[in-house]
């Protein structure tokens, strides 16, 4: 039953990604500047998160499944965020962003990075309640993949 239900969250994401293709301009300073905001808040709660898993997978906190299992749920949910959050180019503007003009102009090539996230932290889930810590390690290394690759493209430095 879980595989099924990670085939229709893929499916999903799929059909989202592709419904959403299309940013549309801010229409105000004001308006560029509210969705600067609710799009860094997104991307600061995948950090805090993925920080802590970060660092057991790298051995420098303690291993603790239950926080896995916590933060890989909600890295995945805020995985379906990130392109509502994301719509709105704010590139016309000066907003106090590292988001690139290509989170707009390349915008499929930013929702196929989103995607890979999505199915990442999918597989990283069901890794978290696995029991198996090499596996989950190695789960955390592959969302940590794909927010660097989307980080290489999609943002400054």
């Amino acid at each position: 039953m879980k595989l099924a239900s990670t085939k229709i969250i893929t499916v999903c994401a799929l059909i989202l990604a592709t419904n959403s293709a299309i940013a549309t301009p801010a229409t105000s300073e004001k308006h560029a500047n509210k969705a600067n905001e609710l799009r860094h808040a997104v991307f600061t709660m995948l950090g805090a998160n993925m920080g802590a898993l970060g660092a057991m997978a790298k051995g420098k906190i303690p291993f603790d499944a239950k926080v896995v299992e916590k933060n890989s749920i909600r890295i995945n949910q805020l995985s379906f965020m990130i392109a509502d959050y994301t719509s709105t180019d704010t590139s016309a503007y000066k907003v106090d962003t590292t988001a690139l003009p290509d989170v707009w102009t390349k915008r499929e090539a930013f929702e196929k990075r989103i995607n890979d996230l999505t199915i990442a932290s999918e597989k990283l889930v069901k890794a978290s309640t696995s029991g198996d810590e090499s596996a989950i390690k190695a789960a955390i290394g592959g969302v940590g993949k794909t927010c660097g690759g989307c980080h290489d493209n999609f943002r400054e430095e």
